[in-house]
This record gives C-alpha cells, structure tokens and sequence, in this order.
C-alpha cells in the first residue's frame, strides 16, 4: 500500500508581473515528518507556503491534502484543512493576553464566558501534551520572542491544525530558545503532526528535519533525505556554486581609536537600567563583538551609540567627538553609520520604493539633489548600482520594500550603510533572516570595511558569527560587560560568561 502524504503540490506556478516567484513547483510532504525547505532570499519559499495557507491563490497547479484536491481560497480554508501557519513576523495583538490571542477569530459567539473556560482548559491540554507552558493571562508585549512563538504555535494547534508551517521560525529567536524550539518540533511529529520548516540555516535543518527539499530562483531542485546529506552539498544546491561555509581573514592591525564609550548607563522604555557603567574602546582596522543572550542590553547600547535611545550618563566618542548633544543626522556626517537590529522598525519605511530606501537618512546629500529638491533619476541610479553589487532580488528599484524578501530587505540597509564608507560601523544582528549566500557576501563585506581601517562593532546573538568575525569579544550579562576574550575560546568559556558565571 503506497502512503498518502499529508501534503503534495502538483505544477504550483505563480506570477507577480515580472517576477516568476513559483516556476511548475512539485512537492510531497510525507505524513507525521519534519519537512524541511530551504533556499536562498527570494527563491519562492515563503511565496510557495502562502499559496498553501490561502494567503495568495496560484497561477495554475493542484493542491492535495491527505491524497484529496482541495482549493485553498484563503487562510479560513486553510485551517478548516487542518493547515496552520507561524509566521516569521508573528500575528498577535500585543496588548491582548495569551488567552485573548488563542480565541481571537473563534470565540465560539457572542457571549464569550463558556468560550474563555472552554480555550483555557484546551489550552491547558495542550501545553501538557506538547511541552508548550505559558501564562494564559500574560500580556503578549511583556513575553520573550520564544514564548510568543509558542502562543502563535499553539493558536495553530487550538484551531485543529494537523500540518504546520514555521516560516524562519529561529530568526527572532537565540540559541537557546531554537533548541527549545527543535524539541517542541519534535515531539509534535511524534504525536503525529506533520511540520513544514522553512529555514536558509543548513545546521537547523541538519538537525530537525527527517527530508529536505532545496529552492533555487523559483524552482525545486532536489528532495533529499537529510541523514542522506551534508551542509556543503545543500549549500550548492541551494546557490548554485560552491559556497565556502567560513569566514576568510586575516590578522587584524588595531589603529587609533575610533569609538569610545566611557561609564555609559542607559535605560529602556519602562525606565529600568539596561546599560550599567559600561566602558569599552574599539579601534580602527578591528571588529569588536559583543556576546550575549538578547535582553542583556546590547539593543540599547547600540541605540544610544546610533543616537536614538539619550542615556543617562556617560559619553560616546566617534572619532574624538563627543555625541553629548548629536542627532542621528550629525552623526553620519561625522562618519558613524548603523546597520539596525530590527530591519522594518528602524531601518526602512517598508510602503516606501527601493530606491527612497536606498537614500533613507542620507537623502540630503548633495548626490541626490540641491536645496529642496531631489534628483530622482540620480536616486534611481544609486540604487541600482546598489541592487547589482549586492545582488538584490528582485533587481526593481520601483518595487515597494515590503515586497522583497526579509534577506534581500537586509542586503538594502547594509548597501545602504556600508557604501556610504563610514569610518564607524555599529551593526546589530547583521545577517537575521538571511540566506547562506547573502550571509557569505554581508560577511566579506564587513570583513573589507576593517581591513580598510574601519572600526566595526558587531552585535549577534548567533554565536558562531561574533567567533567568526570578530577580532576581540565583549561578553554582556544583566547591562553589564562581564569579560572580554578571544574569539576562539571554547563555547564553555563563552557559555558562562554569557549566564553571567566568571570563567
């Protein structure tokens, strides 16, 4: 008896204008499996599983679920289907509790008291069944990323999904929480669930999935199993070419120093100290990391280096000169730029075309125009010198910046920023939720800026990363700098430093 799979795509094509995102895609999901797809920014991956949600309807092409055609209109469809989505960007109402987010679009009528006991005892089930405890009455916007994850994963299955799809599920989340991610993930598919995992990080996929199937520029290219591959060769199929999987570079020559923070202490929003007394240096021609589990400050240290966040004592110095009383457009005058941490709130204004956000904050530069007026075709022009040199995709400096992939949106800041040839680069998290051939590309490029004398300073919380490009780390623990050491001491060192544990 042949086995039904839980999903299979026949011939899914989809256009939009131009742009041929889903080219007679091909696909079977076996049932209760990890399945794993992978490709780089813009291969189609995300546009694939919309159609599958009901979010976008295909060109041509047939949809079967557990052996049967069935037309998914829109995401309702989708769930009666037994199909839930988690989104890279999660859906919930932030100031809604975990309760009110679950029941949200099925409260079961209009008076909703048998509705709020029926969700919290299903609820309760649930986390049981499938290890995924949180607060029914938390407020979302007070939650970590992991535990909003885990809302949104358990929205899916309250609504009865039997197939999940995790679009970039890791990219907001630190190690620790992936771990705990890939356990979850686990354990559904032993229940029988059957999970879609959408990733570009091979280690995850290595490490999670039971099959993998490979994108490239719109179309499918392999289906392997995964215990029947390796990270090299997956990384090939999925850019086409030979990716080399480490950084290249040589010894670092440390010069004057161009970044100076001295006894800096910045709060947050709610007015609790984040940043505490923190003193540290970073020189021309080096890369300094900075370590740390997220929620230990360093989002706040680079907004108050970047001139969005004031502290509340202490001083900043880019190349000598105090930023006691700068604003953000003095400092990229003074040579500082800032490749941010969230893309969509602080890096881009997403309704805006690629080209208005290939000049965001550097518009009033002579380059692209005199007095009030700007020079569009001389925008248009910068832009698409950018889009060829960092290979952005779709190469359309007219299409709106919401339209690109998460990856090729990163690839527009970085352009952005690091062509602008600023003498201090601070850049938090450069590479969240981008593929393996742009991680490559960002990496070298960053690499470049130090050896031309630049003074980097990098924020990650993928590990790998700071120990790959950095030249020295700061490790950060609770607002303070807890040590500083090479980066190629063993995770174990790294680890405690990191908990806040002297090693």
């Amino acid at each position: 008896m042949v086995d039904v799979p839980a999903i299979e795509l026949i011939g899914i094509d989809k256009r939009f204008g131009l742009v041929h995102a889903n080219k007679a895609i091909d696909l079977r999901v076996g049932k209760g499996s990890i399945h794993g797809i992978i490709g780089e920014n813009g291969a189609g991956k995300s546009t694939l599983m919309s159609i599958l949600y009901g979010f976008y309807q295909a060109d041509s092409g047939e949809i079967r679920v557990d052996g049967k055609p069935i037309h998914i209109r829109d995401s309702q469809a989708a769930i009666a289907a037994g199909i839930g989505m988690v989104h890279q960007h999660f859906m919930l109402v932030e100031n809604f509790t975990v309760l009110e987010n679950i029941m949200l679009g099925a409260e079961g009528g209009a008076l909703l008291r048998g509705g709020v006991s029926r969700v919290r005892s299903e609820l309760k089930r649930l986390e049981e069944t499938y290890g995924l405890e949180v607060e029914p009455d938390a407020v979302i916007e007070e939650l970590p990323v992991g535990l909003q994850q885990r809302v949104e994963i358990l929205k899916a299955l309250y609504r009865g999904a039997e197939i999940l799809i995790l679009d970039e599920p890791t990219g907001v989340l630190t190690p620790a929480e992936a771990d705990h991610l890939f356990r979850i993930l686990a354990q559904l598919r032993d229940q029988g669930k059957t999970v879609i995992f959408i990733t570009h990080k091979l280690r995850e996929i290595m490490a999670v999935t039971d099959t993998v199937s490979v994108m490239r520029r719109g179309e499918m290219v392999a289906t392997v199993k995964t215990a029947e591959t390796s990270v090299e060769e997956l990384a090939e199929l999925m850019v086409g070419r030979r990716v080399l999987l480490r950084v290249e570079k040589g010894p670092s020559a440390p010069g004057d120093v161009l970044l100076s923070v001295r006894n800096l202490t910045v709060k947050d929003n709610r007015g609790v100290v984040m940043v505490d007394n923190v003193s540290f240096d970073v020189r021309a021609g080096e890369i300094t990391g900075i370590a740390g589990v997220a929620g230990n400050g360093q989002s706040e240290l680079l907004e108050a280096i970047a001139g969005i966040r004031k502290p509340v004592s202490g001083e900043i110095f880019v190349n000598g000169q105090s930023l006691a009383k700068a604003d953000p457009a003095y400092l990229r005058e003074i040579g500082l730029a800032h490749i941010p941490e969230d893309r969509h709130h602080m890096g881009l204004v997403l309704p805006f075309e690629e080209y208005e956000n290939a000049a965001l904050g550097y518009h009033r530069d002579p380059v692209y125009g005199k007095g009030p007026f700007l020079d569009l075709d001389a925008m248009r022009d910068d832009a698409k010198a950018k889009i060829e040199k960092y290979d952005i995709r779709p190469p359309d400096c007219r299409l709106k910046t919401a339209n690109f992939s998460g990856g090729n949106q990163q690839k527009i800041v970085c352009a952005r920023e690091i062509e602008r040839d600023p003498k201090v680069l601070i850049i938090g998290q450069p590479t969240r939720g981008v593929d393996i051939g742009a991680i490559e590309f960002i990496h070298k490029r960053i690499i470049d800026m130090r050896d031309s004398g630049k003074a980097v300073l990098l924020v990650s919380v993928e590990l790998d990363e700071i120990r790959a490009l950095a030249d020295r780390v700061l490790v950060m623990f609770a607002g303070h700098v807890v040590g500083e050491t090479v980066p190629n001491a063993d995770e174990k060192t790294l680890g405690l430093m990191m908990a806040g544990i002297a090693a």
